[in-house]
């Protein structure tokens, strides 16, 4: 393969070189779970899009087989995911399923380019504020997209925009049906109590089958899959070149971009997830080419977009998967459905897959973010609140562009701001031999590790080697923050993550020097309480004390 580029042999190559039977059947179990996990979801992104459900079971089993048989991940899962249902939605009503089709195979060219030319990486210069803005939007108007079906509201057709469509609901009120509101209800509350009493169990698949069995059984009237759509059709999805129209082209670019960026942003993220719950490591670049060749092919079966899905990755992991024959089952499970069990998919009604769908909303919502966030500073704060608003009350591409050109502008004025003149005085010569190492002498039980230079998005996952070796280092980990000039949302956060995996792995980790603009982020954002305050030291000189302190608390007494 193309090292220049970053690229590798898919992992699916890899990993079957050394395969065998007990990993087999580990990946058979997890495949199937995740499968049924899968069943659902798919339906519901469709129906959320304005399609039908078949399309996203077809988008699920093409682009769940491709982007495990050819991404750059090990066990992260691919298909339609609640990323894409405002921007599907958007492109379906304005240019129809021929244009989605067409935007889906740009997007999917796009993809491929980003990974063939090694800038898959490059969407670590996206900010944390701009992916916690549009991510907490998509959640917000996925959320609104399914009151209609969880109230059993009788509304012929929903605005796509966010304000028009919740005064619509508004007026409809009137028509709420309480026998959708139970159904719709009963499957969170079976959801949240399976994840929490049986989190070994996906609460989507009990709320599925219970609720399409009360309703079969029983007969009872609610809105179901055979109501509104006249069931699942059986058999193999079928190939078909999609209808290429070149006057539509002018006005599929821009939503193209933003379903590329969005599937590199939501396919790294999940293999990111994959990699810290099974200690691997994915190929960026390999990935993207994966997730690009299966979004080109998904259209020519009547597949949705796709990209790497958190959730079933996660599902995937605690489920025993253990390589990308997991991903590869999962989509054998489902077409297994649409062979044998697709009349049985008419009896499912809409307010459970609405109420699957609002627990979708809320976990991928990252509102634990916020509250971090609004401890930062004003840019920071700015950024998300924007890409935040202009994504439930615009689009995404324009929250995204808007919010990456905020961003850039706060960079420059971060880096700007790094930059200082000053005298050098007696007092500063004084005032600096506490932070200097040259003088200092490094125990055995200790490892310092320094960050030089703005500490901003783009940049950390240079802190990564840290953790190349985690188990050869000393229980006592310095790292010395006095030539780190700069800090964003983003740095903080993978320091924060580096502290956690360290803990995991039983080691301290001591910060030591921080400047002005660094130590204000960090103090405004209660950072002492991650690592704890007496772990936070004004100078090398005194972390090196607290490092003695800590081994003969912790650690001296195990070595003797």
């Amino acid at each position: 393969m193309n090292k220049a580029s970053g690229l590798a042999w898919p992992k699916s190559v890899e990993i079957f070189r050394q395969y065998d039977a007990k990993t087999f059947v580990s990946d058979l179990i997890a495949g199937i779970t995740v499968g049924l996990v899968a069943l659902p979801l798919a339906m519901a992104f469709a129906i959320s899009s304005g399609l039908t459900p078949q399309a996203g079971l077809y988008c699920a089993i093409i682009t769940g087989f491709l982007i495990s048989l050819l991404g750059g991940s090990k066990v992260a899962i691919g298909g339609p995911t609640g990323a894409f249902v405002v921007v599907v939605y958007g492109i379906v009503q304005k240019h129809g399923v021929d244009g989605l089709y067409m935007c889906t195979l740009i997007a999917g060219a796009i993809l491929v380019v980003l990974g063939l030319t090694g800038i898959g990486s490059a969407v670590k210069f996206i900010p944390r504020p701009v992916v916690v803005g549009f991510t907490n939007g998509i959640a917000l108007l996925i959320a609104s997209t399914q009151l209609k079906d969880f109230f059993g509201m009788e509304i012929e057709n929903l605005p796509g925009e966010f304000f028009d469509r919740m005064r619509v609901l508004g007026e409809h009120a009137g028509t709420i049906s309480p026998l959708a509101v139970a159904f719709g209800a009963g499957s969170v509350l079976v959801i949240v109590l399976v994840n929490r009493l049986l989190p070994r169990v996906p609460g989507s698949i009990v709320a599925l089958f219970g609720g399409t069995a009360l309703a079969w059984v029983f007969d009872m009237h609610v809105a179901t899959i055979g109501t509104r759509f006249g069931g699942i059709p059986g058999g193999l999805p079928h190939f078909h070149i999609p209808t290429f129209k070149p006057e539509l082209i002018p006005g599929l670019i821009s939503p193209a971009l933003t379903v590329a960026m969005l599937g590199a942003i939501e396919s790294l993220m999940s293999a990111v997830v994959a990699d810290r719950l099974t200690g691997g490591k994915h190929n960026p670049n390999t990935e993207l080419v994966g997730q690009g060749i299966a979004n080109i092919v998904s259209p020519m079966f009547g597949g949705l977009p796709a990209t790497g899905a958190i959730a079933r990755t996660a599902t995937n992991v605690r489920s025993g998967g253990k390589t990308p024959m997991a991903g590869m089952i999962h989509a054998v499970t489902l077409v297994c459905v649409l062979l044998f069990a697709a009349p049985l998919a008419a009896h499912i009604p809409l307010a459970v897959l609405a109420g699957i769908l609002l627990v979708v909303a809320y976990n991928m919502g990252e509102w634990r973010e916020i509250p971090l966030l609004l401890k930062l500073t004003k840019a920071d704060i700015s950024v998300w609140a924007v890409t935040f608003f202009l994504t439930v009350t615009a689009d995404l591409t324009v929250a995204v562009e808007v919010g990456m050109i905020l961003a850039a502008l706060l960079f420059i004025q971060k880096v700007a701001q790094t930059t200082t003149v000053s005298r050098v005085t007696n007092e500063y010569l004084k005032g600096g031999q506490a932070h200097i190492l040259q003088d200092k002498q490094i125990p055995e039980y200790a490892v310092v590790f320094r960050i030089h230079g703005p500490f901003l998005f783009g940049s950390t996952d240079k802190i990564s080697t840290l953790l190349d070796h985690i188990e050869q280092l000393p229980p006592i980990v310095l790292l010395r923050l006095r030539n780190m000039t700069a800090i964003d949302a983003t740095g903080l956060a993978a320091i924060e993550e580096i502290s956690d995996k360290l803990h995991s792995a039983g080691r301290e980790l001591i910060l030591c020097g921080a400047r002005e603009q660094p130590a204000r982020v960090m103090a405004d954002a209660e950072f002492s309480r991650h690592v704890g305050g007496e772990n936070i030291c004004p100078n090398v000189e005194a972390a090196l004390a607290r490092a003695r302190t800590l081994w003969e608390e912790k650690f001296a007494s195990s070595t003797r």
